[in-house]
């Protein structure tokens, strides 16, 4: 089974959030897949935590490390594509990018992002919900 995860998955897993066991839990066995934006927003996501003096820099490289063994396969998402996801569910390309892996893959996308998650079954993608 194909699992696209989001930036939030992500940053949930390597920094040892709340919903870290469940998110392994909920993709065990799942080929991950994810846009090719992934990279620059988790790089985004460490630039914000080290900006507000959440974690150090020496947190945010170790948290990298760990990032960069988890096997995600990255896919492009056509520009038009998220574009126009985006107008038609009123979200940034950002979260389009997750969406329109989704269904470019019609595989389920996971989030912690309830935005995205409401946007992704606007636009009938299939989800995957982590259980609050």
């Amino acid at each position: 089974m194909n699992l696209v995860v989001d930036t939030s998955v992500i940053i949930a897993v390597i920094t040892n959030e709340e919903h870290k066991k469940q998110l392994i839990k909920l993709s065990k066995g799942a080929d991950l897949i994810a846009p090719s934006s992934l990279h620059w927003e988790i790089g985004n996501a460490f630039s914000a935590m080290l900006k507000r003096k959440r974690i150090s820099l020496k947190q945010a490289i170790t948290a990298l490390a760990v990032y960069q063994k988890i096997p995600i396969r990255f896919s492009e998402v056509e520009l038009d594509t998220a574009l126009e996801l985006s107008s038609r569910l009123n979200v940034y390309a950002y979260d389009a990018y997750f969406i329109g892996c989704a269904l470019k893959h019609k595989s389920p996308l996971t989030t912690l992002d309830s935005g995205l998650l409401d946007a992704a079954k606007r636009a009938g993608a299939a989800i995957k919900e982590v259980k609050s």
